[in-house]
C-alpha cells in the first residue's frame, strides 16, 4: 500500500527529466507468486535538463530488489538508496551513454490492484498506464521518456503456451524443466506506459487487412477457450475501424501485426498499448444471444477508440499526465465521428450529450470539478474523468465545428507531421489548427484551464413592424474549487430560425455574410446582442443546434413553443432536445405539486405532442425511440437546487403510467408491428425495430393489463436475443409481475457460465425501483457468484446500487450509503483505484437536504479514517468534505 502521505504534483513544477532511456530490454522469466524480471536499460544524460551530476532517479513498487549493475559493475548499498518508490543511484556518467542493469522479482498472484503483471483467471497480464510499469521493474515511469523495447518472456509451455508483447516477434525456442520462450521487438518509440505482456492459455482469431498502401497487416484476437465463438464482431469492428482511419484522417497502421486480448480482470475498459491492445473481456466478447445491441455499438465503438489511439497516443504521446487529454479527448471525438458514420448521427449525438449532462455536468458541478487539462492532482489514477475524455472532446469538437471539415483536417495532418514520435502538450494541438487556419484560438485555449460548465443566459424580442429579431446572449461560468473568478470563453453557437409553419428562415449575421438556414455565432464576451433583419413574421429560434458547445442553455420557453419545436425543428439534436426540455418542465411542476400534497394532473400538451409522434412514419427508429424517452431520474435531480429522490421518483413514474394509459393503442401498434426474429442481425433498421418495440414495451407494463405482462413474459421465454430478453426481463423487474421472481431464476440458470450476462443480472436487480431492492443487494453480496476482486462484477452490482438507483441508494436511513462505503473500505487493501471511482456517489452530498448530507459525511468521515488509507482514496475523500 502507498503512502497516503497527500503530497501534491503540479503543472506548475513540470521539468524535462533529468535522463533519458535509449533502449529498454527486458527479460520475464514467469511464475504466478514470483516472477523474475531482468531489465537491461541504456540511458543518456538528457542535454536539455538543467540539473548538473543529478542522481539518476528511478520509480518503483512492492518491488523485491535483486542486483543493480552499472555498466559491468555491481553496486552495493553506499552506491544507491532503495526506498519504498525510488531506487536512487548517484554517480551516473554525465558525458556518455551508460548501461544499468536491474533484477528483480514481482508476485503477480498477490497484486490485486490490477496494475502493472498480475493474474486473471490464471492468464499473466499487464496493465501499466497511467503508472502501473514502476510495479514491474524500477524505471522512468513517465511519459515523456520514450524508448525502443526488446522483450523477452521465458514460461512454461503448459501453463503459458502464448506468449505475447509488443511490436513483432523475432524469434522463439525450446528450454530445459518443459520452458519455451519468445522474443518481441517493437521498432517505434513509447513510453513504457504503452508496454504491454500477455501469458496464458489462449486461443488466436486471426484475420488480415490490406491497407490502401496494399500493405497486408495480420489481425489476430486472443480469448481464452470458450469465447472463441464470441470474436467475430471485434474482429469486423477492427477492420471497420481501420478503413475508416485511412479514409477520414489519412493515417495507415504502422506494423506488420496487429493484437487484441481479452481479460476478465480489468480496471478499465481497455488499453491502447503498442501493437499489443488489452481489454476488457466486456468489450472484445459478442454473441447475438449473450450481447445486446448496445454491447454490440459499444464494442464497435471502444475497439475504434483503442486502434485510433495508434496515431492519436502512441504515436504522438501525452508530455506528461496533465495533457491526458491530448490523446484522449481527441480519440474521444475520432471515435465518436467512427460510430456516427457507422449507425445513426442523431442518435449517436444525442447519446453523447446525455452522458455529458447526466454525469460531466456534474462532475462540473462539484467539489471535484477540474478542468480539461488538471493543474494538480496526487493520484493520477483519479483524472481519467469524465472531464479529461468526454469535455475533452467537446472541446475538439468545437474546434472541428470553428474551423470546418476541411480546415480541422489540415490542422490534423500538420499535427501528425510535425509531432510523429514525440511527447507533446495540448498547447501544441491547438498550435497545429492555428498554423494551418487563419483563426486566433487564444482565447479558445480558456477551455483546457476553466473548469466548470458555462451558462448561457438568451433572451429575444421580435419587432414586428421593424421586422428584426433581437437576441441578446449573455455566459457565465459558477465559481469552481480554486477558480473563483471565470473569463469569458469561446463558444460556438449553432443557430437557426423556423416560421410558424415549420420552415427555416434564412438568416445572416450582417449584411457582409450569406444568407443561410444555419449560422454560427462566435461568443468571445461576456454579453453578445445580434440583430437579425428582414425577418417577415415572429420567429422560433433554435439555438445550440447539434449540442455546439458543452454549455447550459438559459431560455425562457412556453410549453407550446417546446411542443413545437419537438414537431417542426429540422435539426435532430434540437428537436430531441425540445421534448426533453418540455418533459423536464412539465416533471418538475409535478415534482412540485408532490412536495405541496397537491393532486396530480398531466398536462395535455405532453400527451399531444407524443401522440403526434406516433402517428408518423419514421426511417430512423432508434432516433423515434429518442424521442418518446423522457429524461431520466438522474437528469432530473440535476435540475433540482435540493435533490428530492422521492418526488422525482413519483413524478417521472406519474407521467410513464399516463402516457401509457392515453397512448395504449399507439403503443400496442408500435410494439406489435415491429415485434419480429431479426436475432443476429445488427443494421440499422433491425436495431431500431427492437429499440422502438422495447421502448413501447416499457410504458405498456406499467399499466395493470394482463395481456400486456403475458406479452412480456411471452417475449422472455422466447427471445433468440439478448436485446429483447433483458428488455422484458427489466420491465418484469421494474414493475409488479407475477413470472418476476421464476424468470430471474431461468435466466440465471440459463446463463451462469457467461460471466458478461451474469453481470447484467446482477445490474437489473441492483437498479430496480422495487421495494426488496436493498434487501437483494445484500442477499447478492453473498451470492456465489459475486466477486469483490473483479472489478465488472463490483461496477455491477454495487455500482448499478450506488449510481443507478438513486431511489433506494438515498434512502433516508442512510443504509445504502454506509452499505457503499463497507464495500469501499474493503477494496481500499484490495483494489485502491476501484475503490476511489466507487466513491462519486457520496461526494455529491451538498446536493441534498440536511439530513441525507449529515449521513452521506459521516460516511465520508469514516472512509478517510481507514487504516492505511490509499492516495487514490484519500485524494476523492478528503476532497469531497474540503
Amino acid at each position: 500500500m502507498r503512502d497516503a502521505n497527500p503530497k501534491t504534483i503540479f503543472l506548475k513544477d513540470y521539468q524535462v527529466p533529468d535522463y533519458l532511456i535509449h533502449t529498454v530490454d527486458l527479460t520475464f522469466d514467469l511464475a504466478e507468486d514470483n516472477t523474475l524480471v531482468k531489465t537491461q536499460l541504456s540511458l543518456v544524460k538528457n542535454p536539455s535538463s538543467s540539473s548538473d551530476n543529478a542522481d539518476l532517479v528511478l520509480m518503483g513498487e512492492n518491488l523485491v530488489l535483486h542486483s543493480v549493475v552499472l555498466d559491468g559493475q555491481t553496486l552495493s548499498h553506499p552506491d544507491y538508496l532503495q526506498t519504498d518508490e525510488q531506487l536512487i543511484i548517484a554517480n551516473v556518467p554525465q558525458q556518455r551513454e551508460f548501461t544499468l542493469t536491474i533484477e528483480n522479482s514481482i508476485n503477480p498472484k498477490a497484486n490485486t490492484a490490477l496494475e502493472g503483471l498480475y493474474l486473471s483467471n490464471g492468464m499473466l497480464c499487464t496493465q501499466c498506464e497511467a503508472e502501473g510499469f514502476r510495479k514491474i521493474t524500477y524505471f522512468l515511469d513517465r511519459p515523456d521518456v520514450m524508448s525502443r523495447y526488446t522483450t523477452t518472456i521465458i514460461g512454461d509451455k503448459q501453463r503459458y503456451p502464448v506468449l505475447l508483447s509488443n511490436g513483432n516477434k523475432t524469434g522463439s525456442g525450446e528450454l530445459s524443466d518443459n520452458k519455451h520462450w519468445v522474443s518481441w521487438q517493437d521498432p517505434f518509440n513509447k513510453p513504457c506506459y504503452l508496454f504491454a505482456l500477455v501469458a496464458g492459455q489462449l486461443e488466436c482469431i486471426h484475420d488480415t487487412y490490406t491497407t490502401q498502401s496494399g500493405r497486408v497487416i495480420n489481425l489476430e484476437i486472443f480469448v481464452e477457450p470458450h469465447d472463441r465463438d464470441k470474436c467475430a464482431h471485434a474482429m469486423q469492428s477492427l477492420k471497420y475501424s481501420m478503413a475508416w482511419d485511412e479514409e477520414v484522417y489519412g493515417r495507415e497502421y504502422d506494423l506488420d501485426l496487429y493484437m487484441i486480448v481479452a481479460v476478465s480482470h480489468f480496471n478499465m475498459g481497455a488499453m491502447e498499448n503498442k501493437g499489443l491492445n488489452i481489454f476488457n473481456t466486456k468489450f472484445v466478447l459478442a454473441r447475438p444471444d449473450t450481447a445486446t445491441d448496445y454491447d454490440y455499438e459499444h464494442i464497435e465503438s471502444v475497439i475504434a477508440h483503442e486502434y485510433f489511439h495508434n496515431w492519436t497516443g502512441n504515436r504522438i504521446t501525452c508530455r506528461d499526465w496533465f495533457q491526458l487529454s491530448l490523446k484522449e479527448g481527441f480519440t474521444v471525438f475520432r471515435d465518436q465521428q467512427f460510430t456516427a458514420d457507422r449507425t445513426s448521427k442523431a442518435v449517436k449525438r444525442i447519446e453523447d450529450v446525455i452522458n455529458l449532462r447526466t454525469r460531466q455536468f456534474a462532475e462540473d458541478a462539484g467539489p471535484l470539478a477540474h478542468p480539461v487539462r488538471p493543474d494538480a492532482y496526487i493520484e493520477i489514477n483519479n483524472f481519467y474523468t469524465l472531464t479529461v475524455y468526454e469535455k475533452g472532446a467537446e472541446v475538439v469538437r468545437m474546434l472541428h465545428t470553428l474551423l470546418g471539415e476541411q480546415g480541422f483536417r489540415k490542422g490534423c495532418d500538420w499535427y501528425f507531421e510535425k509531432y510523429d514520435g514525440q511527447a507533446v502538450t495540448c498547447d501544441d494541438f491547438v498550435l497545429a489548427m492555428t498554423t494551418t487556419n487563419p483563426i486566433d484560438l487564444e482565447q479558445f485555449k480558456l477551455w483546457y484551464t476553466q473548469a466548470g460548465t458555462p451558462v448561457l443566459t438568451v433572451t429575444s424580442d421580435y419587432n414586428a413592424t421593424t421586422q428584426a429579431l433581437t437576441l441578446n446572449i449573455d455566459q457565465h461560468c459558477p465559481a469552481t474549487p480554486g477558480q473563483h473568478v471565470k473569463k469569458p470563453m469561446h463558444i460556438p453557437v449553432r443557430f437557426g430560425l423556423i416560421d410558424q409553419q415549420g420552415t427555416p428562415i434564412p438568416c445572416q449575421v450582417n449584411s457582409n455574410t450569406a444568407l443561410a438556414n444555419e449560422l454560427i455565432l462566435e461568443l468571445t464576451q461576456a454579453s453578445h446582442t445580434y440583430v437579425f433583419n428582414d425577418i417577415k413574421e415572429q420567429p422560433v429560434v433554435s439555438l445550440l443546434r447539434g449540442f455546439s458547445a458543452p454549455v447550459k442553455l438559459v431560455m425562457e420557453r412556453s410549453l407550446d413553443e417546446l411542443a413545437f419545436l419537438l414537431n417542426y425543428d429540422t435539426d435532430t439534436f434540437s428537436r430531441w432536445d425540445a421534448g426533453q426540455q418540455l418533459s423536464t418542465q412539465i416533471i418538475l411542476g409535478l415534482i412540485n405539486d408532490i412536495q405541496n400534497g397537491l393532486a396530480l394532473q398531466l398536462s395535455p400538451i405532453l400527451i399531444d405532442a407524443f401522440q403526434n409522434l406516433l402517428a408518423q412514419s419514421w426511417q430512423d427508429l432508434s432516433y423515434f425511440s429518442l424521442l418518446l424517452s423522457l429524461p431520466s431520474e438522474t437528469y432530473l435531480a440535476e435540475q433540482m437546487p435540493i435533490i428530492d429522490v422521492v418526488a422525482i421518483h413519483k413524478a417521472r413514474e406519474f407521467v410513464t403510467k399516463t402516457l401509457a394509459e392515453n397512448l395504449q393503442q399507439a403503443l400496442q401498434t408500435w410494439y406489435l408491428n415491429q415485434h419480429r426474429d431479426e436475432s443476429g442481425c445488427f443494421n440499422a433498421e433491425a436495431i431500431g425495430r427492437r429499440r422502438i418495440k422495447n421502448t413501447c414495451l416499457h410504458y405498456l407494463t406499467t399499466l395493470d393489463d394482463a395481456a400486456i405482462k403475458n406479452w412480456a413474459h411471452q417475449q422472455f421465454k422466447t427471445a433468440k436475443n439478448m436485446t429483447d430478453q433483458m428488455a422484458a426481463l427489466s420491465v418484469m423487474v421494474n414493475n409488479p409481475h407475477y413470472a418476476r421472481r421464476q424468470c430471474l431464476m431461468d435466466f440465471y440458470q440459463q446463463w451462469q457460465h457467461e460471466p458478461l450476462v451474469i453481470d447484467k443480472w446482477f445490474s437489473l436487480q441492483a437498479s430496480s425501483p422495487g421495494l426488496d431492492t436493498y434487501d437483494t443487494v445484500l442477499a447478492l453480496l453473498k451470492h456465489p457468484a459475486f466477486e469483490l476482486k473483479t472489478p465488472n462484477r463490483v461496477r455491477a452490482l454495487i455500482g448499478s446500487f450506488s449510481q443507478g438507483n438513486p431511489l433506494h441508494f438515498h434512502a433516508a436511513n442512510g443504509t445504502g450509503y454506509q452499505l457503499l462505503s463497507d464495500i469501499i473500505i474493503e477494496l481500499n487493501s484490495l483494489n485502491p483505484q476501484l475503490a476511489s471511482r466507487m466513491l462519486s456517489p457520496l461526494t455529491t452530498w451538498r446536493r441534498y437536504d440536511d439530513s441525507r448530507q449529515a449521513l452521506m459525511i459521516a460516511q465520508l468521515e469514516r472512509i478517510i479514517a481507514t487504516e492505511h488509507i490509499s492516495r487514490d482514496l484519500y485524494e476523492v475523500a478528503s476532497k469531497s468534505l474540503s
